[in-house]
């Protein structure tokens, strides 16, 4: 047993002596590797190439690669064995390589032999050899811009080099992806470019006025060509350059008629960059040349308005409106285009000649000249006159004794008194040189005669002459006279009498009033502006702010030293219009301001603002007169003292149609009719038909009925007016009061009238009421009528009040109409006819029966049908006509 023991030892120790000998060498590989792998794969490319030797090949195992070894802190890699023999291995991933979360790793790997076996037990290590693997990346992650939106403010008219810089990031962890290569505006049409770096700037100026805001969309690139998913808004804001001015205005201010008070510029506020400022000056014009005369004032007639500012009575009016009665004017050219204006247009070659009857006899020592006046520069270097009114001789001499001309821009009164009233050097020619005469704009005139004294009024303010020069007084003459306007008569010192001196402009109300002055404040009645500046709560006006009104109202100068006081005094700056109808259209604002700075005259420049108040179109009223319109009256009536009241039942009211509120429930309903009060200038009672025959029939009017009123009135045979600015309850009043008298009606029988009212010189007009006025004679009633089925001639046929009312509903008198009377004639003239026809069947029954006793053999029967009933060919003759008006009638 020992001997084989031994054995065994030795055998074993052989074969161990025999395998150390085999398993000489370690394995080989490189000392350093490079690698790369691609993110989201798991091979790793190596240089150079995984692969181990060992010098022990080619003996089995020893000689063999069995393993490669990764030594590191959790390197996210494995090395495989591709061929042991050869000794070529791979380096794989573990799991996918992100390269955003690493871009390199860095292991160390070894070898291992196979050693003496399969298991590879006693196998040998290769030396440590350094791997160093870079991720290369993949273009996954687009551009995103770092903020949401990107917001810059440029001041206009400058060119930027950078007006802002957007900015993208990319994720990708290369730099070839993770880098923004390129950016790119996607809007169109901007004047913006952007360069790569994202740098936005603008290729040309910038205007405020034009765009105050832009908003450009720009996205971005990588650059590997990958474009940003969303793009991002630039919004750029184009600040004015400050400019000193006026700001915070409307261009238009609209005027509701009725509204009184309307602020102009509320929210407005002046800007003086910042510059300090020692006082402000604002100067608001409102100009108005353009309505009416200058402006908007009452459109009445001169002898309503002169009545309505309490101005001495006797006026006589050189230029009314033309008519039969006033035909002189006819042949002027008018513009009363303008809400009423009576206007008359001179242009050199018109003039009207003033009939005798209308020319004031005897101006005296004291009367009054008044006329509105448009007038510009005389064409040519040597001006001729220019006469507005001229008394001169009508024929063989060629004498001025009062006139009123224009001469180079200067007003010149002439008046030449006679030898009669005086007989020493007096003063005879005044003459004004006044920038108003030839401005081209209206102007009122007014020249206050208290010889030798002459004063002039424009516009309600007085000068005094500035040169006045004597004469001689006129020689007494039988030489008549002739008054002319808008040239001056040459009667004498020529082949052929004519006109010469042409005036060249515009006038409108030329009265003469003798005997009497007008006050300054009937001046300033007449020519006031309804419309005009204001300043809204005056009272809360701060007490350093200076101001202004020119008489017309329609300049308002402010000056103040702390800017807020004069921003607060601007916003109160108000436009009002009194008229309760004002003239609609624009009014044109101007502002111009100057600024005073510490030390200096003027530092910065205000520039004018223009804009406009439209005054809107006022609600058209609707003026209408109801009443009876028919009268029938005896005769006796027309003839007694107080003669008959014509429009005793007369109403005169006036309505506008106003927006409905309720409009959008009921759209069909366009308004609702409002009654309105307001005042009328005229109603006229025109006859129709034959004119009254003087001496037999009068209209007539208690000069009593006009006492407390602004009203006056006129008759003729063809009428009466009433006129004067009132309200129309006191026309009412007034007009009931009109009688009609008729001393001789012989065969008239009716008369008409026509009734009309105006407001505003005939801007506004009432309906046509036509009223008939039937006169019932005695011989109307028959001779044969029998008074007891027929009433009495004047006696009045009631009728019950319904009957009334369903025949004739409109009327509300129980005055009989002209139905009602034909109706009674003709039931009355049946009644006689049928009682007549009977009295006349029982006398010739009564004759038939004296026949029948005298005579025994005639037969005592009653034959009826040789009875015969004649009836008077007349009274046939009026039952059909009375028949035929029945049956015209609807009852």
């Amino acid at each position: 047993m020992l001997r084989i023991a031994g054995v065994l030892a030795v055998v074993a120790l052989a074969l161990s002596a025999a395998h150390t000998k085999v398993n000489k060498h370690k394995p080989w590989i490189e000392t350093s590797y490079h690698g790369v792998i691609t993110e989201n794969t798991d091979i790793v490319l190596l240089d150079p190439p995984l692969v181990a030797l060992d010098k022990d090949a080619p003996i089995p195992y020893a000689g063999e690669i069995c393993a490669f070894n990764i030594h590191g802190l959790e390197a996210p890699f494995k090395a495989v064995v591709l061929n042991g023999t050869s000794g070529e291995g791979q380096l794989r991933a573990r799991g996918l390589v992100d390269c955003e979360l690493q871009k390199e790793y860095t292991f160390i790997i070894q070898a291992h032999d196979c050693g003496s076996g399969p298991g590879g037990m006693e196998g040998k290590k290769s030396h440590k050899a350094v791997v160093h693997i870079q991720v290369n990346d993949v273009n996954e992650f687009a551009p995103v811009f770092r903020e949401p939106q990107y917001h810059a403010a440029v001041t206009e008219g400058k060119i930027y080099d950078s007006i802002l810089q957007v900015e993208a990031a990319d994720q990708d962890c290369s730099p070839q992806y993770s880098q923004i290569c390129n950016y790119q505006i996607t809007t169109t049409s901007t004047p913006f470019a952007i360069d790569r770096n994202g740098n936005i700037r603008n290729t040309e100026k910038l205007s405020y006025d034009r765009q105050q805001q832009y908003e450009i969309q720009v996205t971005a690139w990588d650059c590997g060509q990958k474009r940003a998913l969303h793009s991002v808004p630039v919004r750029i804001d184009v600040k004015p350059v400050c400019k000193p001015g006026w700001q915070g205005w409307n261009k238009r201010v609209d005027y509701e008629p009725g509204t009184g008070s309307k602020q102009l510029f509320p929210k407005m506020h002046l800007e003086t960059c910042g510059g300090p400022l020692s006082s402000v000056r604002t100067t608001v014009e409102l100009q108005t040349s353009h309505i009416g005369k200058g402006c908007d004032r009452e459109t009445y007639s001169e002898k309503s308005l002169q009545k309505l500012c309490g101005a001495s009575s006797g006026s006589t009016d050189l230029l009314p409106a033309p008519s039969t009665a006033t035909n002189w004017t006819a042949s002027l050219v008018t513009d009363s285009g303008r809400d009423s204006d009576l206007i008359f247009r001179f242009d050199g070659r018109q003039a009207a000649k003033i009939p005798d009857w209308v020319v004031p006899q005897n101006l005296t020592d004291q009367f009054t000249i008044a006329t509105w006046m448009k007038h510009g520069p005389s064409p040519g270097l040597r001006a001729e006159k220019e006469t507005l009114l001229c008394n001169s001789d009508k024929t063989e001499m060629n004498r001025h004794h009062y006139s009123l001309y224009v001469h180079n821009c200067r007003l010149v009164f002439l008046l030449r008194r006679d030898f009669t009233q005086v007989d020493t050097f007096r003063p005879a020619e005044f003459h004004w040189k006044l920038e108003q005469i030839c401005d081209k704009e209206w102007h009122y005139y007014v020249i206050n005669v208290e010889f030798p004294v002459v004063m002039l009024y424009v516009d309600g303010v007085t000068y005094d002459p500035y040169l006045v020069t004597d004469d001689w007084p006129i020689h007494p003459s039988q030489i008549d006279v002739q008054l002319t306007v808008g040239a001056c008569w040459q009667g004498g010192e020529v082949t052929k009498p004519r006109f010469t001196q042409y005036f060249r402009g515009s006038l409108s109300g030329l009265t003469i009033r003798p005997g009497k002055i007008e006050s300054q404040k009937v001046i300033s009645c007449l020519q006031a502006c309804k419309e005009g500046l204001d300043i809204n709560s005056l009272e809360s006006l701060d007490k350093n702010i200076k101001f202004h009104f020119n008489p017309a109202q329609s300049i308002l100068v402010m000056e103040g030293e702390d800017l807020e006081n004069m921003n607060t005094a601007v916003r109160k700056v108000s436009y009002i219009n009194s008229r309760q109808f004002p003239t609609p259209g624009i009014r044109r604002l101007r502002i111009s301001t100057t600024v005073q700075c510490f030390g200096e005259d003027t530092c910065i420049t205000i520039p004018d603002i223009d804009a406009v108040v439209m005054v809107l179109q006022p609600s058209e009223p609707r003026i209408t007169i109801t009443g009876l319109e028919r009268l029938s009256r005896p005769a006796s009536d027309l003839r007694a003292p107080g003669g008959i009241a014509l429009f005793q039942d007369l109403h005169i009211i006036s309505t506008v149609t106003r927006a409905d509120a309720t409009a959008h429930n009921t759209a069909r309903r366009p308004g609702v009719l409002e009654e309105i009060i307001h005042n009328l200038d005229y109603c006229d009672i025109l006859v129709l038909g034959e004119e009254l025959r003087p001496g037999q029939e009068s209209l007539q009017l208690q000069r009593s009925a006009l006492l407390g009123k602004h009203l006056d009135a006129t008759n003729s045979t063809s009428g009466m007016s009433i006129y004067g600015v009132d309200s129309m309850s006191n026309y009412e009043q007034v007009i009931r009061q009109v009688r009609y008298y008729n001393w001789q009606p012989g065969p008239l029988i009716e008369r008409r009238f026509r009734l009309t009212c105006s407001e505003l010189n005939g801007r506004y007009t009432s309906n046509e009421f036509n009223l008939e006025v039937g006169m019932l004679h005695s011989s109307e009633a028959g001779e044969h009528v029998n008074h007891m089925v027929a009433p009495p001639q004047y006696m009045q046929v009631v009728h019950h009040p319904s009957m009334i009312h369903g025949l004739y509903p409109s009327h509300n008198s129980g005055v009989p109409s002209a139905a009602t009377v034909v109706i009674v004639m003709c039931i009355a003239a049946l009644v006689v006819v049928v009682v007549l026809g009977i009295y006349r069947i029982h006398l010739t029954h009564q004759q038939e029966v004296k026949m029948a006793e005298t005579a025994k053999e005639a037969d005592a029967t009653w034959n009826d049908s040789a009875l015969t009933i004649t009836v008077n060919p007349m009274e046939v003759g009026r039952l059909e006509e009375c028949v035929r008006m029945l049956s015209g009638w609807r009852i």
